[in-house]
């Protein structure tokens, strides 16, 4: 029981650990071969500092969460709406749950829930 709430805490903490100001925002991204390279450093750093923390960080696991980050990147990229995109990055990352993943997931699922209503 303690080492699965060790492991739960240390899977939510982590982020806050390792997530740094570099981020680099995907509204208004400027696709130039010196911003692709910072989204890549970026996220290859994010990954590897995350997944070594827990030691999960075999070459196969890094390479399946960087692409899957840089897939979440380029999907922000093309969001409709700037201003939800806004607010749930900052939601996320105030809590340190402050991926490309995590946002894209919570945007979507913001935009599902903005379209449905409580129904008896």
């Amino acid at each position: 029981m303690k080492t699965k709430l060790y492991l739960i805490c240390t899977l939510l903490f982590i982020p806050l650990l390792s997530w740094g100001a570099d981020m680099v925002s995907p509204i208004n991204f400027d696709p130039t071969p010196i911003n692709k390279n910072k989204v890549i450093l970026f996220i290859k750093q994010n990954v590897k500092e995350t997944y070594s923390q827990i030691g999960m960080d075999s070459e196969s696991m890094l390479r399946m969460m960087e692409e899957e980050e840089l897939r979440c990147f380029k999907e922000l990229t093309q969001v409709e709406d700037i201003d939800l995109l806004k607010k749930v990055k900052r939601q996320y990352c105030e809590i340190g749950m402050c991926n490309y993943s995590t946002i894209y997931m919570m945007y979507n699922e913001e935009v599902k829930a903005s379209r449905r209503n409580l129904e008896w």
